[in-house]
């Protein structure tokens, strides 16, 4: 790549953006200056957003953005622009409703879209090509279309600028319909039959996206009615997963998403977010199935994060490329004659096991053909492959164990993918409620820890004078937070309190949880605005981000988030509040429901029955015990609460302190449907109990 003088992007903290300072493309940050530019200069704004591990990001930067001759065009007749959409999911959604409005509901990054000099679309698109081929418009095809418009026929392009306005400022507007009950939860179980893979697992055609809230709620209707068909189709699908080439079977943890539809070719990025829900879901899994498949990958994807992920103040990085020296997935896949080397005489088994030929699996995007190169995976469990070679499944196990620490560190000497090292407050509390629940319920105390420390790190580094902030890098924090960092912090702490029952995480999660229906909430509509009512960079359209996609809507997760703690709590503005939240989505709900998993999670509270356990204790090995049977219960509407006499919890919670001490014994209450059952002060007659309610 030829070195250039940098551009404005070289002063920004986004690791993305900062890949974009030396292209010879003009680039600046979304901002005033730009936009006063474009005013000043009349012309249109060229808008690019993405973010640091996307590959087709890098394919247009390498194909147009270090191309002289577009670069110039751009620079001369257009202001451009540069968005890493994970640091502005406010900017990134609003003109994604544009392209997908545009492009027959896709969208995607790279996202292109032109802009007047007051910030209206005027078209939008993704990726496009340096010039015109495999039957796709070139990108110098488009920029010398919108640049001789504006100069010839400005009130052509002001007209459809004005209309895509309009019709954006109307999106996402409330739609209370039908009332929400158990059978919207049983409608969401029918639309993903509809549309499930029964070879692969999965719900719809290629490419197919992990989404495990989508499975959580599956899995939470199953231990509710008792529905064998809905943990069927969660399980069946966690396990092809799991096995397939979507999951790293080397170093761990799962790829963004799948190209095709068996799951063996992913897009080979690594989302904190995606890995946060697997460990979730899987961990649902394991509480009802009692299958020791899904508790391996739950430690497994941990294992991952803690190793390759972490900050080092503590807190979580965002994601890994899926490209390494300028190709995709070059880092993770293999030859035969690799395995060979590596693995000598074991080097066939490996390949029956993990699915490598001769030819490869691994096929080339653009052409389909197979590359050489294969991406491990198990087209069998490991039991069948056992009997298949007359092995037994712990002697395979075993060697499989061998083999992936083996080429594990093979892998380390090759050149990996780039880290974006950049701390997101949202993703972070993902991530902290999926370890501090796991950590607990497993027995991983190094889990918890890590939980903690991040939380700390979110609650010391990415506050401003109380207000919540969004992204950190190398020391610096910026960015006001948006509605889903707040809703999925709360989550992440109420999670967190539930595991190491300090008092603090629970106030801190109030006072977030009351910053947040005040700074994006909207009495009027019954919903919340992604950026804060004190946001100074106002869009030309307000997001109420509603629909879950890859993550969670910031609406689906803010009311899940207010539902437990006003359950936990005992705070009815917070439940009533997150009722009114439901409501407001309710016709998109009924309509498509497999669209609002997280919202059916917080629907759950409200329409079935929650159950209460408090635990009245000194820490004392009985009071653990019970705690752990609490736990291991996979009812997933349980509210757990440590009461050590006289304690803060006492203050903070009404009712708990009446909840003591029987005989100077750890003593146990089970509450639900608002009925609480006679005191109990054996683990035996607790593990009774949580199993009649």
């Amino acid at each position: 790549m030829t070195e250039h003088k940098p551009n404005a992007l070289i002063h920004e903290a986004s690791p993305y953006l900062l890949q974009h300072a030396h292209n010879p493309v003009d680039w600046m940050p979304w901002g005033e200056a730009a936009f006063d530019k474009a005013a000043r200069e009349d012309k249109l704004v060229f808008l690019s957003i993405g973010y640091a591990t996307c590959h087709w990001c890098h394919v247009m930067e390498r194909e147009s953005f270090e191309n002289q001759r577009i670069a110039e065009f751009l620079n001369a007749n257009f202001v451009p622009i540069k968005v890493d959409r994970e640091e502005r999911p406010d900017i990134d959604a609003v003109y994604m409703a544009v392209t997908q409005a545009l492009n027959e509901g896709r969208g995607g990054w790279p996202m292109s879209v032109w802009l007047t000099p007051r910030r209206q679309p005027v078209t939008a698109g993704t990726y496009f090509p340096p010039d015109d081929k495999w039957g796709r418009t070139g990108f110098m095809t488009v920029l010398a279309k919108l640049a001789e418009l504006w100069k010839t026929d400005r009130a052509r392009v002001m007209e459809q600028a004005t209309h895509l306005t309009d019709w954006l400022r109307q999106q996402g507007a409330p739609g209370a319909g039908a009332e929400l009950t158990e059978t919207t939860l049983r409608e969401n179980v029918k639309h993903h039959a509809m549309r499930f893979d029964a070879r692969y697992g999965g719900f719809d055609g290629a490419p197919k996206f992990p989404t495990p809230h989508r499975v959580q709620a599956l899995l939470h209707f199953a231990q509710h009615t008792g529905d064998t068909e809905a943990l069927r189709m969660a399980t069946f699908t966690l396990d092809n997963m799991a096995r397939g080439g979507l999951h790293d079977h080397v170093g761990g943890g799962f790829h963004r998403y799948s190209t095709d539809r068996e799951w063996l070719t992913p897009h080979f990025e690594k989302m904190l977010y995606d890995n946060a829900l697997m460990i979730e879901a899987s961990l649902d899994a394991w509480l009802m199935t009692g299958d020791e498949t899904h508790a391996a990958v739950v430690r497994d994807v941990a294992g991952y994060v803690l190793r390759d992920l972490r900050d080092e103040g503590g807190a979580f990085h965002s994601a890994e490329d899926a490209d390494s020296e300028g190709e995709e997935g070059k880092f993770y896949v293999w030859t035969i004659a690799e395995l060979k080397h590596h693995l000598g005489a074991d080097a066939e088994l490996a390949a029956f096991v993990w699915g490598a030929t001769d030819s490869g699996t691994y096929r080339d995007e653009a052409t389909h053909e197979v590359t050489g190169a294969n991406i491990l995976h198990l087209p069998r469990s490991l039991a069948e492959s056992a009997k298949q070679r007359d092995l037994t499944e712990d002697a395979l196990r075993a060697k499989v164990a061998a083999w992936r620490k083996t080429l594990f560190d093979v892998r380390a000497k090759r050149v990996r993918p780039l880290l974006d090292d950049k701390v997101l407050t949202d993703w972070n509390g993902l991530m902290i409620g999926a370890l501090a629940r796991a950590g607990a319920v497993l027995h991983e105390p190094e889990f918890l820890r890590t939980a903690q420390q991040a939380a700390d790190f979110i609650l010391e580094r990415l506050i401003d004078n109380s207000r919540l902030l969004h992204r950190y890098r190398k020391g610096k924090a910026g960015i006001k937070a948006f509605a889903q960092d707040y809703a999925f912090l709360v989550n992440g702490l109420i999670a967190l309190y539930q595991a190491d029952f300090n008092v603090a995480r629970l106030r801190q999660a109030d006072r977030l949880a009351a910053d947040m229906l005040r700074l994006f909430y909207r009495e009027t509509e019954g919903l919340l605005h992604l950026a804060g009512s004190d946001e100074e960079d106002e869009m030309i359209a307000p997001h109420r981000e509603t629909h879950d996609g890859a993550i969670p809507s910031a609406n689906s997760a803010a009311a899940l988030a207010l539902v437990r703690l006003g359950r936990l709590l005992q705070r009815d503005e917070y439940v009533q509040a997150s009722g009114r939240i439901l409501k407001s989505m309710s016709a998109g709900i009924t309509a498509m429901p497999a669209a609002h998993g997280y919202a059916l999670l917080a629907l759950e509270w409200l329409v079935w029955p929650t159950r209460e356990v408090v635990i009245a204790a000194k820490d004392t090995k009985q009071a653990q015990e019970m705690l752990n049977a609490a736990r291991r219960n996979p009812h997933p509407r349980t509210l757990l609460v440590m009461h050590e006499p006289g304690g803060d919890i006492e203050k903070l919670i009404p009712g708990v302190a009446a909840q003591d001490m029987k005989d100077g014994k750890a003593t146990a209450y089970v509450c639900e449907g608002y009925t609480c059952k006679a005191p109990v002060t054996d683990v035996v007659s607790l593990q009774s109990a949580l199993a009649a309610s």
